[in-house]
């Protein structure tokens, strides 16, 4: 088993930054690694609670994961499982951590997915949500 750990700064508050990544309407507007929509989300942001989220890829393929919410620490710290049902080549159950941080210029983003099958699943998922926390950047850049 692997993980990766991404940090990114974001020009937005913490409770804002947790609302986007934590509602179906803000993860509507960023998950997915690349311009193509998100079709359908659903989140309960709340230990026990679910989510899943269907998107598309450049491609033309469909993605689907789902998990369920572990920890849940408004505004900062999010915690859940991860499994693709659709379109990941990984099979089983990951993990999530997501920390927000307040710094002076808004929010300081610490993601650690865990529990990866190998390095190769490490580097298709960095590439993924690297993608997908430049639409979260660009997104949150609108409000």
């Amino acid at each position: 088993m692997t993980s990766l750990t991404l940090v990114r700064r974001i020009r937005a508050r913490p409770s804002i930054v947790f609302e986007a990544m934590t509602t179906a309407e803000g993860i509507a507007h960023w998950w997915g690694p690349d311009p193509e929509p998100v079709l359908q989300s659903e989140s309960d942001p709340r230990p026990g609670g679910r989510y899943r989220v269907l998107f598309r890829t450049s491609d033309g393929l469909e993605h689907e994961s789902a998990g369920e919410f572990l920890e849940v620490t408004p505004p900062t710290r999010i915690v859940m499982s991860w499994r693709w049902l659709k379109g990941g080549a990984d099979a089983g159950e990951s993990r999530v951590e997501i920390a927000l941080r307040p710094i002076p210029e808004g929010t300081e983003l610490t993601f650690t997915h865990a529990q990866l099958q190998d390095e190769e699943s490490a580097r298709r998922h960095k590439d993924g949500w690297s993608g997908a926390f430049d639409k979260l950047e660009a997104y949150l850049g609108q409000q």
